[in-house]
């Protein structure tokens, strides 16, 4: 049995060796999906959607980063690639749900049921995600250093938290959005072309396993380098690998192209009216 190699000193990047087919198998899965949703973003010129085809790129990249791994565990380039990659595409997917829910509420005119300023809604929450996107990316980078790896992995375990606490307000959010029009509908919410409700039950269910997922690599982090959770290769596909598929399946099935020409559309409206 293939057993992983030290990095330099004796100091192991990886506890165990990675899997090749299971790293082939999502490597597969995250670039199919990705080249669909490239194809349905061109066709319907949904151009806000490329930053969640940036979430499914990191993926691809970072399970193929596994996959060379697999024969290279004494290395620290495709170690480097695939614990960025991979720990940083849910904020991209993340960014695109931000972006949905401000389209969703301008294309039924319910601004005034917004907890927030609509024009602010996606600046507030994206600059939240940009800033644990960057905690994230320069931590994952400590954490192959042996002498600050645990600074690293503290930075990850509060971007981690934060990520998650701003999930949680935006999940809130989106909510309060829901309950507040449900309970006195505009006019546009009857439009049978405008599926305002599936982009609110394609937000929930992405949030859903994001957050999962960001929980799950909380305490991750939390219990340790020598845990259970990081010696085992298995949990991470079924928390993080698994989960993140999901979260681009759910996206490409009620793609929220049905809220474009409504948002473009609008600020033409205005100006033709001022």
């Amino acid at each position: 049995m293939a057993q992983p190699e030290p990095y330099k000193h004796g100091y192991y990047l990886w506890h165990y060796v990675p899997s090749l087919p299971a790293a082939v198998i999502f490597c597969i899965l995250f670039l199919s999906v990705s080249i669909l949703l490239i194809r349905r973003m061109w066709q319907t010129r949904t151009w806000f959607c490329i930053v969640f085809i940036v979430g499914g790129y990191f993926e691809f990249v970072g399970y193929a980063a596994r996959a060379a791994a697999n024969s290279r565990t004494g290395k620290l380039f495709p170690y480097v690639i695939q614990n960025n990659y991979i720990l940083l595409a849910p904020a991209f997917f993340a960014a695109s749900v931000y972006m949905t829910l401000a389209r969703i509420i301008r294309s039924v005119r319910g601004e005034r049921f917004s907890l927030l300023p609509v024009h602010r809604l996606t600046i507030i929450f994206v600059s939240g995600d940009i800033l644990t996107l960057c905690m994230q990316g320069g931590a994952a980078g400590m954490m192959v250093a042996q002498n600050v790896a645990s600074v690293g992995r503290g930075i990850v375990i509060a971007s981690l938290l934060l990520q998650i606490c701003i999930f949680g307000f935006f999940a809130f959010t989106a909510l309060t959005f829901d309950q507040r029009i449900s309970r006195d509908p505009t006019p546009d919410c009857n439009d049978e072309s405008i599926p305002w409700r599936q982009g609110l039950r394609m937000i929930y269910g992405i949030s859903s396993l994001i957050m999962v997922r960001s929980v799950f690599r909380v305490i991750e982090f939390c219990a340790g380098a020598d845990s259970y959770l990081f010696t085992h290769e298995w949990t991470m596909y079924i928390f993080d690998a698994i989960l993140m598929f999901g979260v681009m399946v759910i996206y490409f099935v009620w793609y929220p192209s049905g809220f474009q020409r409504r948002y473009t559309a609008e600020p033409v409206g205005l100006q033709g009216n001022s």
